[in-house]
């Protein structure tokens, strides 16, 4: 049925005015180059017959069936549920590009959207779609796969029409149209039964998996014409083998584990080595023996209190050693250790003592107001200053308190998506099984020092605390104001001879720039674990660079799951765009999964669950929470299951490659937009080390998106723009981007996407004003200082003026200790928080000028 010209128009603009539905193929090869390769296999004895009876029961053509299935696989494959793919007619056109949905509902109801999408591109598969396309500056292919139900491959050019090898590279068998990177068809060889033929191209797959894509596609028809009626969505297509081999081979490998708990393991290397030093801070130390000794005290002031099995004890007390003592008490007194970090606001104290049911406080005299406002207005909680509990009065020998290892460990309080905290629960065999994680793949041994530098609210500070004593070894805690300042930050490191630390990507950045700029070696340490963001692949490169004998681990986990499950161990610089997070860690089982649990195609990507003995108990006292997230595991029995909001995918190495977060999910003027796609593609320009991308609104209250990524120097924008739209839909290039020194952090090291929406409002707010006056700034010091600014904010010098404050303008706590060593220490991040408007801070410098070195140029 004809339509006319200005009809087709409309309909073939829609489809490519929208953009969406493109559906990439899983990349699953090790071989670079582009060859096309081929692989055929039958249609199984009766396919044909069930196929057509099925077409003539739905009424739909039989091209219609095969082009369902066909959907169904790019959902799989893609993760979206709307896909586009190149669909040849029987006119013989180029391939056009069909948008499809496999949507919810039954095979029937897909073959029924099929027809209807299929009627209306045969409707107007006369109009010169390439010509609108050229018209519309459309330059990239709407598709990467074609399906062909005509067999008209062979005559085109597309492809050649000799039978083929399963899946070998096979040469000179023709090419395929750019853009296209599998091409799909049904041949037919002489009387034999019809064939699924499948070309490709080899920098995009590997023969095993254009085997396992034609098994999706076959598997599809069967359960279409299986079941019509049957709910497609809760189908996977996933074959046994390739089942068992996610399940199994693709799990961390199996490690017994110590029959005893924690601090029995601790107590085990008290007897071995009573004299030597367990833990450090500042001047202080103690021995192993002092450090049990107080922590047998504080347990038995616990017990006497009254607590029991479970019981759970929140410690609010600076990072020091009493708070390692402190730790170590709650677990031998057979209690639930709740992290407070003791400068939290005071409704937020109560919230999390509250949700916790939390019956014990181990806090100190000199506690912060924070915490004696919460307190005062908890009467019922039993308070113990640890200070004081530890009398002569509690025998200092070990309690001999038997804990399970299914017993609540401790509990960490997260951000929640709805603004209220929810705490997960981790049990002693967890926390064993991730300690020695740490130990094994961070070869952790007697006489290692590991720093302790993670706020208590933050559930790596457990492992820096506690796994060096379980081998001997020692724990160096790293006193916040070290940590604010990169110079003396690696002089603690080195004078204290650490040989295992952990950093935020964040921080490393602050750190590998101070080395850049005043190298030198760190005899002792072998290695850096990175964790709480993504690691971009510069970074590791300029860390290999700067200390090329010390390995980079990149640790991926949940506060949910124990903590890390993953480590990916590098001693150079990773041959992918993305750096991976590895594999598993023992004992744990990890599935990239759909949203009925049914793990995906290998490649595709998915929702990250993990399954073993790392999954905690769930939120405490919160199960409208719990529910959703902590599930059953449908493969293996009697396990629990924590299904994850991260998104992921397998590599074909059998390492895992994260993708980004299912909940940041927007929609721009009815559009649907993953922004970790436009974050992901930011992180693919030369010098981005990070990217996010937020939603923000304008004054007259529509949508739009503002990026903002880290660099060492801001970058050009129409630089930037060109690259997103390069491989970007017009409606997800950000309408701004801004360059920060670092991106704005949680509590728990995640990128801080509220405090991001707040800065892109007031940022707005700034341009739109156009702040036709800038007080310049006047003294010597003053326009030093602009120099400086200009260079760490990414602000132009002529914008700076001499009122602005340095955190109103976007600066982070980091950007305060990049300034100081942009400055070359001549002020510190607390004088900079002291004096944060630039004129306050250069009468601050004025008063010891000698410290200020000369100007930075506008252009370094």
């Amino acid at each position: 049925m004809a339509r006319n010209a200005s009809t087709s128009r409309e309909f073939w603009h829609g489809v490519l005015a929208a953009g969406s539905g493109f559906a990439p193929l899983p990349r699953w090869t090790r071989v670079p180059v582009a060859v096309v390769a081929a692989y055929e296999t039958p249609l199984p004895a009766g396919h044909a017959a069930a196929l057509r009876r099925l077409a003539d029961d739905v009424e739909v053509p039989l091209d219609c069936v095969l082009l369902a299935a066909h959907t169904k696989v790019l959902t799989a494959l893609s993760g979206e549920q709307d896909v586009t793919t190149g669909y040849v007619t029987a006119a013989g056109h180029r391939p056009l590009p069909c948008g499809l949905t496999a949507g919810p509902g039954s095979w029937r109801s897909l073959l029924l959207r099929t027809r209807r999408a299929l009627t209306d591109l045969l409707a107007h598969q006369d109009f010169p779609v390439d010509d609108l396309r050229r018209e519309l500056g459309l330059t990239e292919a709407p598709f990467e796969t074609v399906l062909d139900p005509t067999g008209m491959a062979d005559s085109t050019g597309s492809g050649g029409g000799v039978p083929v090898a399963d899946g070998e590279p096979v040469r000179g068998i023709g090419s395929l149209p750019a853009g296209t990177a599998l091409w799909i068809d049904i041949a037919h060889h002489g009387a034999g039964r019809p064939t699924l033929r499948l070309r490709y191209r080899t920098d995009v797959l590997d023969a095993d998996c254009a085997a396992r894509i034609a098994g999706y596609h076959l598997t599809a028809l069967a359960l279409m014409a299986a079941d019509p009626d049957a709910d497609h969505s809760g189908q996977s297509l996933v074959s046994a083998e390739e089942l068992r081999f996610q399940l199994h081979d693709l799990a961390g490998p199996r490690r017994a584990l110590p029959e005893l708990r924690v601090h029995e393991l601790f107590e085990q290397r008290v007897r071995q080595h009573p004299n030597a030093v367990a833990a450090q801070h500042g001047d202080r130390q103690w021995t192993y023996e002092e450090l049990n000794t107080r922590a047998n005290r504080l347990a038995r002031a616990l017990r006497a209190q009254g607590l029991r099995r479970e019981g759970v004890v929140a410690v609010a007390m600076e990072r020091d050693l009493d708070w390692l003592a402190a730790v170590l008490a709650v677990f031998k007194a057979g209690g639930a250790y709740l992290p407070i970090e003791p400068h939290l606001p005071a409704d937020r104290i109560k919230s999390m003592l509250d949700r916790a049911g939390c019956g014990h406080v181990l806090t100190q005299r000199a506690a912060t107001p924070h915490v004696r406002q919460a307190l005062a207005s908890r009467p019922a909680i039993r308070t113990l200053f640890a200070d004081t509990a530890c009398g002569q009065e509690h025998s200092g020998t070990d309690l001999g308190i038997e804990v399970a290892p299914d017993q609540l460990a401790y509990i960490y309080f997260t951000s929640g998506s709805t603004g209220e905290p929810k705490g997960a629960m981790c049990e002693q065999e967890g926390m064993l099984n991730h300690l020695y994680a740490k130990i094994d793949d961070l070869e952790m041994g007697e006489g290692q020092v590991v720093a302790q530098t993670a706020p208590q609210c933050f559930d790596i500070s457990l492992w820096q605390l506690l796994a060096p004593l379980l081998v001997g070894g020692r724990t160096l805690l790293v006193e916040q104001e070290a940590i604010l300042d990169a110079a003396r930050f690696l002089d603690t490191v080195a004078r204290g001879r650490v040989t295992v630390l952990q950093v935020v990507p964040s921080y490393l950045d602050v750190v590998l720039s101070h080395l850049e700029q005043h190298p030198r070696t760190l005899p002792d340490l072998r290695y850096v674990s990175v964790t709480g963001e993504a690691l971009k692949r510069e970074l590791v490169q300029r860390w290999f660079t700067a200390q090329p004998r010390i390995k980079l681990v990149n640790a991926y986990g949940l506060t949910e799951t124990s903590d890390d499950t993953n480590h990916e161990v590098m001693d150079r610089v990773p041959d992918t765009d993305r750096v991976p997070l590895g594999r598993p860690v023992g004992n744990v089982h990890l599935y990239v999964v759909d949203e009925h649990l049914n793990p995906v195609p290998l490649g595709a990507p998915g929702v990250i669950a993990f399954s073993g003995v790392c999954v905690g108990r769930g939120y405490v006292n919160d199960p409208e929470r719990t529910r959703p997230t902590y599930l059953a595991d449908p493969h293996r029995e009697g396990m629990r299951l924590y299904r994850s909001a991260d998104v992921g995918r397998w590599r074909f190495d059998g390492k895992l490659e994260f993708l980004g977060r299912r909940d940041h999910q927007v929609k721009i003027r009815g559009f649907r937009i993953e922004t970790g796609e436009i974050e992901n593609t930011l992180l693919r320009a030369p010098g981005v080390r990070d990217s996010a991308v937020v939603v923000a609104e304008r004054p007259d209250g529509s949508s739009h998106l503002v990026g903002f990524y880290s660099a060492p120097h801001p970058l050009e924008t129409s630089v930037l723009l060109d690259l997103l739209g390069a491989s970007l839909p017009g409606y997800m290039v950000p309408s701004a981007l801004h360059w920060q020194e670092s991106l704005p952090l949680t509590a728990n090291s995640k990128v801080d996407r509220k405090a991001l929406t707040a800065l892109a409002a007031r940022l707005h707010a700034v341009e739109a004003a156009a702040e036709d006056h800038v007080q310049e700034p006047a003294t010597p010091a003053e326009q030093r200082l602009a120099a400086a600014w200009a260079k760490v904010l990414g602000v132009a010098q002529d914008r700076i003026g001499r009122r602005d404050n340095f955190f109103d303008r976007g600066g982070t706590s980091l950007s305060a200790v990049r300034l100081a060593v942009t400055l070359d220490r001549a002020v510190t991040p607390a004088d900079v928080a002291r004096y944060p408007v630039l004129t306050d801070l250069a009468r601050f410098l004025d008063t010891a000028s000698d410290r200020l070195p000369a100007a930075p140029s506008a252009a370094s």
